[in-house]
């Protein structure tokens, strides 16, 4: 029914080919089609099925009709040789159309290709057998039926009817010779009287006298019905001139049969020549068998004569039967692998769709059998899956908005937080620790404590104290409190460690935060209240204590004698010059206990403010440079207090450099990005220089109270500066140069508005 295949698609990139076919491009190998004849193509193949059917069933019946069959032999070979070219026609498309679509891997084509062999070689191993089996068998029925042996026998049965005709026949001779020897001495007035009597006495049915042109003389007969005698032919008369008797056996009416008799009359020698014409009917029993004799040696003839036609009419039917079978069974394979390729071309292109991850293909069931309980299971299947895709989509919702609340909180922290797993493999490290440590945390994800010094020297001393505390404490959490080095610097680090089970996976968690400026909060706020009380306590009594001396040495120093007066100015001067020294401890503590007035900070331009410091310094034996490298210089402060910063970081700069010959100030200003806070800048100052730089000790505890690298000096310098820099929210670091010397860092906070105009 159903030849050719078109290529349905099952998307929107449909296009149109010569052939009238749909088809979309294979994107890839295995693509996913379905097989579909074009509905030309199926009704070409309904017509020209039912042809052939109607055709050959024509055929094989004019085949036994031999009256049909040579009326219509020629028109029925040709429509049934049309038929089938048309069915090869359209199996030879549908063959190049099935090795487009192999070529082009479309689904369905080699199930189809397979099935067509199939049925090809079910239609073509019991068709040639049962055609090569019936063409010798006809071969040989029809040359059995034309056999030596029919032929004597049908000649017998003919000839047994034809002497069963002689016999009566020689009897009407007889008779005929008998009334021709009675008429001859007659004459033509009493032929008919003599007629009559000589029919009755010989018994016979009709009797007539003619002339030889065929006149009637006169006519005997038994019936009034009778028909006149016919004359006789140009053959019989010569016949009987030559004075011979002319029998013959001929048909009578529609369905009689009459022996017939024509004997010659004579009168005399003068009297002109006259016949005799007798005819008798044949028994009807007799009548019959004689015909069916004949009319089977008739056939029997006319099929002998046909013989090799028979055969290869036979022969040219059975081929045509043959390939309207092939043909109608590659059609029918076509249909079936269609209707068994087109529920699993659904099931395939679903597959591929559940692959991509649509879970939400239905294939339509129709029917009952393996291939509708393998769609319904498919469907349960993709369904089952959609629910499970969207119960883990839901809890990845759910883990995901946990995670990201996690991840806030830990952004968010100021502590650092490090989870390792339980051989110590960093699995989790906060931004905060980062900014702790100073280092790149995020990248040790994944490595183990033991590989951070190998990475980062600086983290050795950090991976060791948190691996031995884990060590010691086992099970049990634990707390310290630690001093480390971090960026050159000592930094006090509260660190506090615990083992917990997390999901069944035992983890090792750390928290730690810096305490260092807590501490030094601490020990400044101890320092200012130390420093507020000395300052009331001590500088209260000074004055008395230094007037008294001036006043001793005025009135004492006359009254003795030069020697003694000497010895007594000396000791008034030494108490005079140690009070001022009191005096001025006093005052440096009295400044480093001091709280910044309210509303005393305002716009500091820091380039003007360190040219004007500059300048004091250039009297000294030390070569001073300043380079600037930002684009703004507005900071917001208390002028009087940041000048004392640069006055002390300047001092103690020329100070460490002043006794070498090529002794080198440098201050380099800078503009950066706040770490942290985006859009936010602030102004860097390092205050450079080539001296002897700073021992380990002194750059642990540089900006604590009496801690000082100078004999004379009271060791609140740095202490003043780092106690001022942060009242202006800014920083200070101590670092040593690689070549020699020290560099001292300061930072403070661009102003916004400023940093908003440029």
């Amino acid at each position: 029914m159903v030849a050719g295949f078109g290529l349905v698609p099952r998307g929107a990139d449909a296009v149109s080919d010569d052939a009238g076919l749909t088809l979309r491009a294979a994107e890839a190998p295995g693509t996913v089609m379905a097989l579909s004849p074009p509905r030309w193509m199926r009704l070409a193949w309904l017509i020209l099925g039912i042809a052939g059917g109607v055709f050959i069933t024509v055929l094989a019946t004019a085949s036994a009709n031999s009256a049909l069959f040579t009326r219509y032999y020629t028109e029925l070979l040709v429509a049934n040789a049309l038929i089938v070219a048309g069915l090869a026609a359209l199996v030879i498309y549908q063959v190049v159309l099935l090795l487009r679509a192999r070529r082009d891997a479309v689904f369905g084509a080699k199930l189809t290709t397979r099935m067509m062999m199939f049925f090809a070689v079910v239609a073509v191993l019991p068709g040639a057998l049962v055609y090569g089996i019936s063409v010798q068998f006809l071969a040989s029925s029809i040359e059995s039926y034309f056999d030596t042996r029919i032929d004597k026998a049908l000649e017998t049965g003919l000839q047994l009817g034809r002497t069963a005709l002689n016999q009566p026949l020689k009897d009407l001779v007889r008779k005929a010779e008998t009334i021709a020897d009675g008429l001859s001495a007659r004459g033509p007035a009493d032929a008919r009287a003599a007629l009559l009597l000589l029919r009755e006495q010989t018994g016979v049915a009709n009797a007539a006298l003619l002339t030889t042109s065929g006149a009637t003389i006169a006519q005997a007969t038994e019936s009034v019905l009778a028909l006149p005698p016919v004359a006789p032919t140009a053959p019989e008369l010569r016949q009987l001139r030559a004075m011979q008797t002319v029998t013959a056996v001929e048909p009578s009416g529609d369905t009689g049969l009459q022996l017939k008799v024509i004997a010659p009359v004579t009168s005399g020698d003068a009297a002109p020549l006259r016949l005799l014409v007798i005819t008798q009917p044949v028994p009807a029993a007799l009548r019959e068998q004689t015909e069916r004799v004949e009319a089977g040696f008739r056939d029997y003839q006319e099929l002998s004569y046909q013989r090799t036609a028979l055969k290869r009419l036979f022969a040219f039917t059975l081929t045509l039967a043959l390939m309207l079978a092939l043909l109608t069974a590659l059609a029918l394979a076509a249909v079936f692998s269609e209707r068994l390729a087109q529920p699993l071309a659904r099931l395939a292109d679903g597959t591929r769709a559940v692959a991509d991850g649509d879970f939400s293909r239905r294939q339509p069931v129709e029917g009952r059998d393996e291939l509708s309980v393998l769609t319904q299971s498919f469907n349960t299947m993709t369904e089952q899956l959609a629910d499970a895709r969207e119960r883990d989509l839901a809890n990845r919702r759910e883990i995901e908005t946990s995670n990201l609340y996690l991840e806030n909180i830990l952004k968010n922290l100021n502590t650092g937080v490090l989870v390792l797993t339980d051989d110590f493999v960093l699995r989790v490290a906060n931004a905060a620790a980062a900014v702790i440590l100073q280092a790149r945390i995020d990248e040790r994800v994944g490595e183990p404590l033991t590989h951070w010094s190998q990475a980062e020297p600086s983290l050795a001393n950090f991976a060791d104290i948190v691996s031995r505390n884990f060590a010691q404490a086992g099970a049990d959490d634990w707390q310290r409190e630690q001093e480390l080095m971090i960026g050159g610097n000592a930094r006090t680090f509260i660190l506090r460690g615990a083992r917990r089970v997390v999901a069944d996976v035992a983890a090792r968690i750390v928290v730690f935060d810096d305490i260092t400026e807590v501490l030094q909060a601490q020990r400044d706020t101890a320092w200012a209240e130390v420093a507020r009380r000395l300052a009331h306590e001590i500088k209260n009594p000074l004055t008395p204590i230094q007037l008294s001396a001036e006043r001793l040495e005025m009135k004492l120093v006359p009254r003795l004698a030069d020697g003694d007066a000497e010895a007594l100015r000396r000791s008034t001067q030494t108490i005079v010059n140690q009070v001022t020294a009191m005096k001025n401890m006093v005052n440096d503590f009295a400044i480093y206990a001091r709280k910044p007035r309210p509303g005393s900070l305002q716009a500091i331009d820091v380039e003007a403010l360190l040219k004007e410091t500059l300048e004091l310094y250039a009297s000294y034996p030390v070569k001073l440079s300043m380079h600037w490298h930002a684009s703004a210089r507005m900071i917001r402060g208390e002028a009087t207090r940041l000048r004392q910063v640069v006055h002390n970081l300047m001092q103690n700069a020329v100070d460490a450099c002043v006794d070498r010959a090529d002794g080198q100030v440098t201050v380099d200003v800078a503009e950066r990005e706040t770490a942290g806070h985006p859009g936010e800048h602030e102004l860097v100052l390092r205050f450079c220089d080539n001296g002897g730089g700073f021992s380990d000790t002194v750059k642990q505890r540089a900006f604590e109270p009496y801690v000082t690298t100078k004999p004379k000096g009271t060791g609140l310098g740095l202490a003043i500066v780092k106690k001022i820099i942060d009242e202006h929210k800014g920083r200070i670091t101590l670092d040593n140069l690689g070549q020699g010397g020290a560099v001292v860092t300061v930072v403070f906070p661009l102003l916004a508005e400023e940093k908003t105009d440029t």
